[in-house]
């Protein structure tokens, strides 16, 4: 499961909280897979049953406990495992295609509104990438200094900018497919 192995990528750079993982899932690979603060919890509460992560509690001074995640030995080979077998590809699942398929008794102007919001967000998506998460990206490399590990991030997150940077040329693309569809004609009664 990606969500686990990711975890175990994360907690083989240092030991981490719950709460450390969800920051840091969240600043580095959110463009390509993104985790909630319970799911990750979920996935430590997993890892741990099955011997691939430890935990052990920090004592805080003046503060609440901290539960702190390390990698076992086990965890490292799971997940040196995992990084060398080739992954099915994932099938596409957009709610907008959907829309979009079904859209056949809407307006080209509802369609186009359709469009223009989905732009929007596309061209705020890009722009994220492109600053706070490159940031991140440099910021957490540099903490790190292993310039393999700040390439392969980068890579990830050229991934993610080339990805938004296609949807938004798509979407300018098929708005002018949309402002020529055929005219739309009231639904047929059924024949009995």
């Amino acid at each position: 499961m990606p969500l686990s192995h990711a975890i175990l990528g994360f907690l083989e750079y240092q030991p981490m909280t719950g709460y450390d993982l969800k920051k840091l899932f969240d600043q580095s690979v959110a463009h390509f897979w993104s985790a909630t603060q319970s799911h990750i919890y979920k996935a430590l509460e997993n890892l741990e049953k099955e011997g691939l992560v430890e935990s052990q509690i920090i004592q805080g001074e003046g503060k609440p406990n901290r539960k702190e995640y390390h990698i076992t030995e086990a965890g490292t080979t799971e997940l040196r495992r995992w990084l060398v077998t080739p992954l099915p590809l994932e099938p596409v699942r957009d709610a907008t295609m959907i829309q979009i398929f079904f859209s056949h008794f809407s307006t080209d102007d509802e369609i186009t509104a359709l469009f223009a919001a989905r732009m929007q967000a596309t061209r705020e998506r890009l722009q994220v990438l492109q600053t706070l998460a490159q940031a991140a990206i440099d910021e957490n490399a540099d903490r790190i200094g292993i310039e393999r590990v700040r390439q392969l991030w980068q890579i990830t997150l050229d991934y993610g900018i080339a990805y938004y940077d296609f949807e938004l040329a798509w979407q300018m693309k098929t708005l002018a497919t949309i402002r020529n569809l055929p005219p739309l004609t009231p639904p047929n009664p059924r024949a009995d």
